[in-house]
């Protein structure tokens, strides 16, 4: 599966599929407390996810630090961890992680939108300009020629923020990391960024990933209810689904334990490794901010997946795709949900997602009885589509 880091642009960290030197061995199988790899009533556990292990295993050798993965089917769940979480204590990663989940919280964001449609309290076809008057103007964009459905499709032309090239100075280099990655930013100076900027084509006209476009949406979230927007999501979703390990951290610039740290090597993928676990999460808004663990997402995709969160018609609405034109067997997206079809024809929905020092893939069957949700936490290279291959093939 593709990763798209949430932060992705000319001059962001891109994943690249050069091997760097390895920067840890592989440990043995971790769960939360520390045991072997567990499932649930399946005697065969080693036999069950040998492939996925030995996926995850490869991305270490490759250079990611380390990695952890959940899968969750009718037999059970099923964790394990390896590689290293810590590269200055050696401490290894844990089945149990904390991890910023990147681009993963756009179909949080969009499940609140859908929800809100099912209530009556706004329509997909509605414009931008209907809730964010005059947020969206300016170098030829037109709120009013753009709807809530183009936004949650990537069908909108908004420019996208994170491919400023002043924004990809201050949060892409190294320089420029290490004197912004504690300043707040705004959903509305992230938009603003990209109203520097002539839209990428007309409304509706073609498809391009853009980050702003959630931002917009996390703004109308917040018109529409009147309360914040990571508030919506906890109150219809976290809370509702018991995802303990799940957060929207705002401003707050740790993440909670237990977790590893995260590495980057920012723009020279054969260059030093720097922590960059700390940092303003403003910077990813609702694009990107949100903060999870493998089992928690694992439970998110299968609820959503299997109708628990949505009634039918929103699903569907969810589920109807446009390609995905900018990479080979990329699939096809919904609204913020992707369709991707694996080499054995089996499809999985879901997402991925990235932010400084992590990578993230959650998804699930159709029918949302089988999950996976990995983080590689160096986002420098590692082949996030070999497990989930490994994972359903």
């Amino acid at each position: 599966m593709r990763v798209r880091t949430t932060l992705v642009g000319a001059t962001a960290v891109l994943l690249t599929a050069a091997l760097a030197a390895p920067a840890a061995a592989a440990t043995g199988s971790r769960s939360a407390g520390g045991h072997a790899d567990t499932r649930k009533a399946h005697a065969d556990t080693g036999k069950a996810h040998a492939d996925t292990r030995k996926a995850l295993e490869a991305a270490v050798v490759a250079g990611v630090p380390g990695a952890t993965a959940t899968v969750r089917d009718v037999h059970g769940t099923w964790s394990t961890a390896v590689g290293t979480g810590d590269l200055r204590t050696g401490a290894p990663r844990s089945a149990a992680d904390r991890y910023r989940v990147g681009s993963i919280t756009k179909t949080f964001v969009s499940t609140v939108l859908l929800q809100l449609e099912s209530e009556g309290r706004l329509s997909l076809d509605d414009s931008v300009e209907k809730w964010l008057p005059g947020v969206v103007h300016g170098h030829g964009h037109d709120g009013r020629r753009i709807t809530v459905r183009q936004l949650l499709n990537h069908t909108s032309g908004i420019y996208n923020y994170t491919e400023d090239e002043g924004f990809g100075r201050d949060y892409f280099t190294k320089e420029g990391f290490d004197r912004h990655r504690y300043v707040t930013l705004t959903p509305g100076r992230l938009v603003a960024i990209a109203m520097r900027h002539e839209p990428d084509f007309a409304p509706g006209t073609s498809w391009h990933y853009s980050n702003t476009n959630f931002v917009v949406a996390g703004m109308v979230i917040e018109k529409v209810t009147g309360r914040p927007y990571a508030e919506e999501i906890t109150r219809r979703i976290i809370g509702p689904l018991h995802l303990r390990a799940t957060s929207l951290p705002g401003t707050r610039v740790t993440v909670p334990q237990p977790s590893s740290r995260a590495y980057s090597k920012f723009t020279d993928p054969k260059g030093p490794t720097y922590d960059v676990t700390n940092l303003n999460p403003s910077l990813a808004s609702t694009a990107g901010e949100m903060i999870s663990n493998s089992a928690d997402l694992d439970h998110f995709y299968s609820a959503l997946l299997g109708g628990k969160l949505l009634p039918p018609h929103q699903l569907k609405e969810m589920k109807t795709t446009v390609e995905i034109k900018e990479a080979p067997n990329a699939g096809s997206y919904g609204l913020g949900l992707m369709e991707t079809p694996l080499s054995c024809g089996v499809h999985v929905w879901g997402h991925d997602g990235g932010i400084h020092g992590s990578t993230s893939v959650a998804i699930t069957t159709e029918d949302g009885r089988h999950s996976l949700a990995s983080n590689f936490n160096g986002d420098w290279t590692g082949d996030a589509r070999a497990v989930a291959e490994a994972e359903f093939c």
